[in-house]
């Protein structure tokens, strides 16, 4: 079974009450129905909160737009306070000016990025989380870019799929020419009114997204025409919308063609109803003169596997015009081509494919191309640097955790490639050496992180200094490349079921605390006290028992007048006599609510402690 990991946005929109909602929005999208009215699901009370939640947990929501505003400046307001001011940007909504950004690429030019303000950032997650379920009902399964519960491994999965058993040698490489700066805006649109979001207030919106005027980086304004800005919330969807009649096109040439063959017609004795034999259905559409094509697509980058060169010469010129006249997208001639797998490698997300003999058959023999290693090697060998050069012995741990972080994150992406173990141990030659050489490192040492003692423990080549462990590249296995069940979806309740075990905390609570939020505290407040109730399963922190929603209370470590603040570690969930219990002064309500409680003395404890914390006396039994 493929295991897919938990998704933290699925969990918030059970918190917010919202699954049902987007259940809904996903089933009536698969039947075919028209939504003219999508913003009162948008304006929800619900749905800014759980967009809130999301752009709070990332990383960028510090990041200044051109209004000089991070997530800190909202977290202080009261949550009536801010979804009210979200619906009324979302009355009238004229998006302000995004920050543009250039980022270094590894062949040395730059990608612009576009950076919104902090609060275009929300609006956008709250179109986004009402239209991804609409959307996704859309999309083809062949798709994996940008997408919930997908990822470049799946693409890397149905790439070796094809190659190893359905035994296609011949692929289609093209490369689309600046595809985010020259998407056609009126034909994004027409093509949302054809998937059936035809809410012309939300068509505006979007429209007013899509002309936001960019500040350059030499100050200069420029107001486009065309794209979207990269490093939007919502551009890596609008992509997807953009390519995914590309998806359907392919496939109608051969996937979905309909065959009357009735031994392609099987009872399906789960569902209690007929289904197809896709391999009999295959079999059957093989004796015709039909192209035999499927594409495998991440964003922007697609591969097209076929089986004859005839058949891919033809797609080849096929696909470019299709591109220029339906999408209005030029390719990259240089980096377009047909590939023999026999022959060549085929290189796609950071991988070299290629069809090697093995026995009497091809099987698929895969690297981490040649761009990815040496970026991988420049990156090791800068941190080295920082390692060599640190302010004190602090700073030095602390550039070797993000070293060793870089090793664990090339050896789980890149541990799909077959011959991963040669490829890592080719950069582990050169990375060895700058660690001999440029640091005071020795043989000896213990792990203490669990999980890197247990992927890396065995290992001969660990070197350490000043008791930290630097974990070598060249200590890597190849793990198999999985393919996704298209029954998981995270909109339907099957689909949930493959993602994540249920909670173990009430619902119901969580949808409590969420309607029923401290009116006069901040909205970071109120969003942490969920996450903290969730944190603790439920439960009080003194007394280790689940709480109804009339018995939660959220206390406070530091006092808000000693300087505390509505920060999550700052919080902490007990029971409601619990609480009265810290800031307590009369010993008759103190020998009230310990004998009550029959309070042992590991919870004593626990209370003193957080007495101390407001400058209160401990208490004894």
């Amino acid at each position: 079974m493929n295991r897919v990991k938990t998704s933290k946005t699925l969990r918030h929109s059970e918190y917010y009450d919202m699954t049902e909602t987007f259940d809904r929005l996903y089933e009536a999208s698969q039947n075919q129905q028209i939504f003219v009215d999508i913003m009162s699901v948008i304006m929800s009370d619900e749905n800014i909160m759980l967009a809130y939640r999301n752009i709070k947990k990332n990383k960028g929501s510090n990041t200044k737009g051109t209004d000089k505003q991070t997530i800190q400046n909202i977290e202080l307001m009261s949550e009536k306070e801010f979804v009210q001011k979200i619906k009324d940007m979302f009355c009238c909504y004229t998006p302000k000016p995004v920050k543009r950004v250039n980022i270094p690429k590894p062949n040395g030019k730059l990608r612009p990025l576009g950076i919104p303000t902090i609060w275009d950032r929300i609006i956008q997650q709250c179109v986004l989380q009402v239209l991804e379920p609409i959307c996704e009902a859309k999309f083809h399964n062949n798709s994996y870019g940008f997408r919930p519960n997908r990822s470049a491994h799946h693409a890397i999965a149905q790439c070796y799929r094809l190659m190893n058993q359905s035994k296609l040698q011949y692929v289609v490489d093209i490369d689309i020419k600046s595809f985010f700066d020259n998407v056609n805006h009126a034909k994004l649109i027409r093509q949302m009114w054809t998937m059936g979001i035809r809410d012309k207030h939300l068509l505006g919106i979007i429209r007013a997204m899509l002309h936001a005027p960019i500040i350059l980086t030499d100050g200069k304004i420029e107001h486009p025409k065309k794209g979207t800005p990269q490093g939007g919330i919502l551009s890596p969807l609008l992509s997807n919308i953009v390519l995914n009649e590309l998806d359907w096109w392919i496939a109608s040439q051969w996937e979905e063609i309909p065959t009357k063959s009735k031994s392609a017609r099987v009872l399906d004795r789960r569902d209690k109803g007929k289904g197809i034999d896709k391999g009999n259905k295959y079999k059957e559409l093989r004796k015709s003169t039909l192209k035999e094509i499927y594409i495998v697509r991440y964003a922007d980058d697609f591969k097209i596997f076929c089986r004859k060169r005839k058949d891919a010469d033809k797609i080849f010129h096929a696909v470019i015009q299709w591109l220029k006249q339906r999408l209005s997208l030029d390719i990259s001639e240089e980096k377009s081509k047909i590939v023999n797998l026999r022959k060549q490698k085929s290189e796609f997300l950071g991988f070299e494919m290629k069809l090697v003999r093995k026995a009497d058959k091809y099987v698929v023999q895969s690297h981490m191309s040649k761009k990815a290693m040496n970026k991988a090697e420049n990156n090791l060998k800068e941190q080295i640097k920082r390692i060599q050069h640190p302010a004190n012995d602090r700073e030095q741990a602390k550039e070797i955790s993000i070293y060793n972080s870089m090793i664990v994150g090339i050896h789980n992406y890149y541990n799909k490639a077959t011959l991963i173990a040669f490829d890592c141990s080719k950069v582990n030659y050169i990375i060895s050496n700058w660690i001999d050489n440029r640091l005071n490192v020795t043989k000896q040492g213990a792990i203490q992180n669990k999980y890197l003692s247990k992927k890396y423990g065995k290992s001969q080549q660990i070197r350490w200094l000043n008791n930290c462990p630097i974990i070598p590249i060249g200590y890597v296995k190849h793990s198999k490349a999985i393919s996704i069940k298209n029954e998981i979806c995270k909109f339907t309740p099957k689909g949930r079921e493959l993602i994540h075990k249920s909670l173990d905390i009430d619902v119901g609570v969580l949808v409590q605390l969420m309607k029923n939020p401290i009116l006069d505290m901040s909205v970071e407040y109120n969003d942490n006290r969920i996450s903290k109730y969730t944190a603790q399963l439920g439960r009080c922190a003194v007394l280790g028992v689940s709480l109804s929603f009339q018995e939660i209370h959220c206390h406070h470590i530091k006092p808000i007048s000693d300087g505390g603040t509505d920060k999550f570690q700052n919080l902490i969930i007990v029971h409601e006599s619990i609480h009265k219990l810290i800031h307590a002064t009369s010993q008759e309500i103190i020998s009230k609510i310990t004998s009550k409680f029959k309070l042992n003395k590991k919870q004593i404890s626990k209370i003193n402690a957080l007495r101390i914390k407001v400058n209160n006396g401990v208490i004894t039994v």
